[in-house]
């Protein structure tokens, strides 16, 4: 699937993935989910205890091309129901407020989802970083449908995040505006192989 693919991500950073579509983006964030196993190579993730082991999901939020939303339920039902999925605890209302106002989702929150546009279903799947508390934040194209001051505020929650020390791995073709490394996936291509060919 990859080739020579060696890399290693650090508390603060902000790692964009860049490729060609079919290059392996939203592949290489389900393994660092650890939703896909390889065939070889490893994946260890160091705990502030000092040891290794693998990543649990307690670990990582992924936000993939799906949002996930309960179309009949209203945003504030599907964030805490999200919330309570995650912790076991119901959505404390302070931290759904933040959540919301970073994407200028608050006059939504008592909407059934189905009436949303694409762009407010992408902001409302967004808010789930600011709801659970997680180290490792996975996201497969972010900038979806968002106009500029939605990426602004996107950015400026990936910025706070690792500032914190929290690590955000991006797959994305439109640059976040925010300072990071780039791993181009089209460079771990298995060679001889087309794009096509690598997912058989």
């Amino acid at each position: 699937m990859f080739d020579r693919l060696d890399f290693s991500f650090q508390a603060g950073d902000f790692v964009c993935l860049t490729g060609k579509n079919g290059s392996g983006k939203s592949t290489f964030l389900r393994f660092l989910a650890g939703f896909i196993h390889p065939e070889q190579g490893e994946l260890a993730y160091r705990r502030a205890d000092d040891m290794f082991s693998e990543i649990v999901p307690d670990d990582f939020l992924l936000s993939g091309h799906q949002n996930g939303l309960k179309p009949g339920m209203t945003l504030r039902e599907n964030a805490d129901f999200f919330v309570r999925l995650m912790t076991g605890t119901p959505a404390s209302s302070s931290i759904l407020e933040n959540a919301t106002e970073i994407f200028s989702m608050a006059a939504l929150l008592d909407e059934p989802v189905q009436y949303f546009s694409s762009g407010q279903r992408h902001r409302a799947a967004l808010m789930r970083f600011a709801l659970v508390d997680r180290q490792i934040w996975l996201m497969d194209e972010p900038t979806v449908g968002l106009d500029a001051d939605n990426r602004a505020a996107l950015a400026s929650l990936i910025t706070g995040h690792t500032a914190r020390g929290g690590i955000v791995v991006a797959a994305t073709h439109d640059p976040l505006g925010v300072p990071g490394v780039t791993l181009d996936m089209d460079a771990f291509q298995p060679a001889g192989l087309a794009l096509e060919e690598a997912w058989l």
